[in-house]
């Protein structure tokens, strides 16, 4: 029986480069991938979606578009990890852990989208909130995302890395895109069923790769005076037996003034080159409550869970391959 046959798109970024690792160990698949010369043909890489079994786009938002419609017009199977076709019509959201038959959509899909490294940590804090009616889908909600350089690509790593560009040895995170709407926003909106887009405010660190996602929840938003350890408790019951993503152990109020956190405590770095993701509900003394989410922006965050849906599309187990 032949192996299946996947094409990576995009194989020499950030995110294809990891794909790529992950995936060349296994004896299961047939790993394919352009020649430097052909690398950016679009001849040469639409013949190579026509032929392959499935196709992962590592590739910016506009040469992703293109290969959508070759993919249309040839029937060929995509995981596009662009930010292209998040909202898009007739593409499936690549989370599987998302809603409890995310995975049947996935698995049975021709076109799947990548999730953001972002919106991979937001949408699971936030979705089964809704879902269990503690939050309403009208809220207003303020997110603050701190990710590793390596979060943007070839250009951002060469900026933090340059000796010249005085990044290297930074020691704290810069803001950025305050002027304008992140690409990612639609499909936090979207995914985690709120009327409304949060407000944003992401940053990079002086760090390669990991991510922390923080979203505060004043106790006014909680519906009915739902406590913290009820949103604990919807967080754990949702994500019982999944593999890859796991709640904290909750701490009280009192519990935190035995046992306090510490600088360690919520390192955005503790998950690198993992394929986990890791939520925290902490609650305040004035009835308010901090969400936060850790992975690897890499990891689940971009070529983890793009695996993941690929086993899925497969028909291969979910887990194989993934680091744990």
């Amino acid at each position: 029986m032949s192996k299946p046959r996947i094409f990576i798109d995009g194989h020499a970024g950030t995110t294809g480069l990891r794909i790529h690792e992950w995936l060349a160990e296994r004896d299961d698949l047939e790993l394919w991938t352009l020649e430097e010369a052909e690398r950016k043909s679009g001849p040469a890489r639409e013949k190579a979606i026509a032929e392959a079994d499935l196709s992962v786009l590592c590739l910016p938002d506009d040469a992703a578009v293109e290969a959508g419609i070759w993919a249309k017009q040839s029937g060929a199977r995509l995981i596009d990890a662009s930010s292209s076709h998040r909202v898009a019509p007739g593409w499936v959201y690549g989370l599987p852990e998302l809603l409890p038959d995310q995975r049947i959509a996935i698995a049975n899909a021709q076109f799947v989208s990548n999730p953001g490294c972002y919106p991979s940590a937001f949408i699971p804090l936030i979705r089964p909130l809704v879902d269990d009616g503690i939050l309403t889908a009208d809220v207003v909600l303020s997110i603050h995302g701190l990710s590793g350089y390596s979060g943007g690509g070839r250009t951002l790593i060469e900026r933090w890395e340059d000796p010249e560009q005085k990044r290297v040895g930074l020691t704290y995170e810069a803001p950025y895109c305050l002027d304008r709407t992140h690409k990612h926003l639609p499909e936090m909106q979207r995914y985690a069923a709120l009327e409304h887009a949060p407000q944003f405010v992401p940053a990079v660190g002086p760090f390669a790769c990991g991510m922390r996602v923080e979203v505060p929840i004043h106790a006014s938003l909680l519906h009915g005076g739902t406590d913290a350890l009820a949103v604990w408790q919807a967080l754990t019951d949702r994500y019982a037996g999944e593999p890859f993503v796991e709640v904290a152990e909750f701490r009280s109020v009192e519990r935190q003034g035995d046992q306090p956190f510490d600088d360690f405590s919520l390192d955005p770095q503790v998950l690198n080159d993992t394929n986990r993701l890791r939520l925290h509900v902490l609650p305040n003394a004035g009835g308010h409550l901090l969400l936060v989410g850790i992975l690897d922006n890499l990891g689940k965050g971009a070529s983890g869970v793009a695996i993941q849906s690929l086993n899925l599309m497969l028909g291969l187990g979910e887990e194989t391959g993934l680091p744990a």
